[in-house]
């Protein structure tokens, strides 16, 4: 279904002074715009306010997961590791009471991400050229820049499910990554030219419980950098999507509600992902499950990697293929 999504081009407040949602803050950007830094704050909604920043690097040897999270009572750190010639995967996840540990800013780019508890230490910062992700686990050592190119756009959208209850996500695909990764003391390369970095960036006010899809992918197709990204369930009758193309750094905004079709009994068979602006299968190779269940907090995610073919339109009605990109698609399941 084609929805009616407006380009936001200024600076815009998230929140009103009472903390419930601006309405002139609902669309999307091209750079991040959104004053989130009302979101969290008082006592009221307690416990509804989730921020996080999401980062996944890929190379053609390892796949790569960080995440610093906030849910009001709890911080949720972790990183992994999947090799993909060994089909070994290491990861270290830490539960923070009441998220002592973590420090996130309160608007994409003003300050750093940290996190720093059970043994992890995460460091999410602006840097020359781009942005450095430095993780220090057990196990795990990782120090990588995802670089911007000039004139590199990422989108950013505003999800409203009511007045008190509404996302703002920054969705970042395709930044060209580079650096190194250590697992139990070995180097391996994060090689310019065959590695990406992809961020979600996350402010909201979210209801209990709640269902989404996501995938996104970053790589090279006859010769442009291509991104895509595409979302479901969450964003299901509020009038905007996180559905995107990027090509060569430009986003093209795909406005339409995509239908999502997999196996829930076989994740490792295709997925596909369709619409008027889309036509994508999605071939998998690892799933990456987990499931968490501390009574209050839950959560069973299947995160598929593998990847992309098909199409999507840019902004003059093209079709631009997107057959080999590699990336993910996931199912989640959240209680939080």
């Amino acid at each position: 279904m084609r929805v009616t999504e407006r380009e936001i081009t200024a600076e815009v407040e998230v929140c009103r002074p009472d903390g419930t949602l601006n309405p002139d803050a609902v669309g999307w950007t091209r750079h991040p715009l959104h004053d989130t830094s009302r979101i969290g704050r008082g006592r009221r909604g307690w416990g509804r306010a989730k921020r996080w920043e999401y980062w996944a690097v890929t190379t053609p040897t390892h796949l790569v997961g960080v995440t610093v999270s906030s849910l009001d009572y709890a911080g949720v750190y972790a990183v992994w590791v999947h090799d993909r010639r060994s089909g070994e995967t290491v990861s270290h996840d830490v539960i923070d009471p009441l998220g002592r540990g973590a420090s996130l800013p309160a608007r994409l780019g003003d300050d750093p991400a940290r996190a720093s508890a059970g043994g992890l230490t995460i460091a999410i910062e602006a840097a020359s050229g781009g942005t450095r992700l430095s993780v220090d686990g057990p196990r795990v050592r990782l120090d990588v820049l995802a670089e911007r190119p000039a004139g590199h756009e990422a989108m950013g959208v505003v999800v409203p499910w009511s007045a008190r209850r509404f996302q703002y996500t920054v969705k970042d695909i395709a930044r060209p990554a580079l650096g190194s990764l250590w697992v139990d003391g070995v180097e391996h390369p994060v090689a310019a030219g065959d590695s990406w970095a992809v961020l979600d960036h996350g402010r909201g006010r979210w209801p209990y419980a709640v269902h989404w899809n996501w995938g996104a992918g970053s790589g090279l197709v006859d010769g442009r950098v291509i991104g895509v990204q595409v979302g479901g369930r969450w964003t299901d009758g509020t009038g905007s999507t996180e559905n995107a193309l990027v090509v060569d750094g430009r986003v093209h905004k795909i406005s339409e509600e995509l239908s999502w079709s997999y196996d829930t009994r076989d994740w490792l068979a295709p997925w596909r992902v369709r619409g008027d602006l889309a036509d994508l299968t999605f071939t998998p190779f690892w799933n990456h499950s987990s499931a968490t269940n501390l009574g209050v907090l839950a959560q069973r995610a299947n995160q598929c990697f593998g990847h992309w073919s098909g199409w999507m339109r840019d902004d003059a009605g093209e079709r631009v293929s997107v057959d080999g990109v590699l990336g993910w698609a996931e199912d989640v399941h959240n209680r939080w």
